[in-house]
């Protein structure tokens, strides 16, 4: 081939393959747009693997407590019209002088709950979520209340324009268990949520993660500020996220202040 032949071949060529890239290129910010959407949806149709570190500091007697929660989430349809999702936080932990004088390692009690979801949302926009939150009593080294737990749980939000704005809330009860170690529970926890979107799948969010102990009379409110981006590793969809923490009210002698980092593995249908 002379060199005027490869000359108009790559004068052909070259367009198409620019077009091709971009357009993939757009193709890949809207898939990651779509995914960072439905992350900010708990009763999103999206499997998902969240693995959230949190370092809490500024304990009373200068102690500390790092926490590993592994929270996979699993939609299933039930129904043409009816979803139910899965969501389970399954904590890991490391903590030193949370208890004064002590430190405890190993896995603390998983909460399970089940939302369901209509598959479709209505005329309002407004997306819901409604079912039970159990508590599984898997703690170790003093990390769990040693007795099952049950209540509801309910999601409501709204998403438009870029942002999303909603409430998750769950109240769980001991129901269930006999070991010396037993706690009374009757836990209320109530998360408003606000989030705005941005291209290339960005996110910034605000949450509460707020909690009333009643046996106590005693609430706990950490005020959580992140930022998070989807992308590709590989073949693999992910989010990276980052924030911050401040605890607006405790118990005497708990934390100040805290950080979090969240890896998400993403499973798009």
């Amino acid at each position: 081939m002379n060199t005027r032949v490869c000359a108009g071949v790559l004068r052909c060529a070259l367009p198409a393959l620019v077009t091709a890239a971009a357009q993939a290129g757009q193709a890949r910010a809207a898939d990651a747009d779509e995914l960072a959407k439905k992350l900010s949806n708990p009763v999103a149709a999206l499997i998902s693997v969240p693995l959230q570190f949190n370092h809490d500091d500024g304990y009373a007697n200068g102690g500390r407590r790092t926490t590993l929660n592994i929270q996979p989430v699993a939609p299933f349809s039930l129904s043409t019209d009816w979803n139910v999702i899965s969501r389970t936080i399954l904590p890991v932990a490391y903590q030193k002088d949370v208890i004064p004088g002590t430190d405890q390692a190993g896995i603390g009690d998983i909460t399970q709950s089940f939302f369901f979801s209509p598959k479709e949302t209505g005329p309002s926009g407004v997306v819901w979520g409604i079912g039970p939150a159990i508590l599984v009593p898997t703690g170790t080294d003093d990390l769990g209340a040693d007795t099952w737990g049950a209540g509801p749980t309910v999601v409501l939000l709204k998403q438009d324009a870029g942002w999303t704005y909603g409430a998750l809330m769950n109240h769980i009860a001991d129901v269930a268990g006999t070991g010396s170690r037993r706690q009374d529970i009757s836990s209320t926890f109530l998360q408003p949520f606000l989030s705005r979107a941005y291209s290339g799948g960005r996110t910034l969010a605000f949450n509460i993660e707020s909690t009333y102990d009643w046996k106590a009379s005693q609430w706990t409110v950490p005020l959580n500020i992140s930022y998070s981006k989807v992308t590709r590793l590989g073949s693999q969809m992910i989010s990276y996220q980052a924030g911050v923490r401040a605890y607006l009210d405790a118990p005497d002698g708990g934390p100040d202040w805290g950080v979090r980092f969240v890896v998400t593995l993403l499973y798009p249908k």
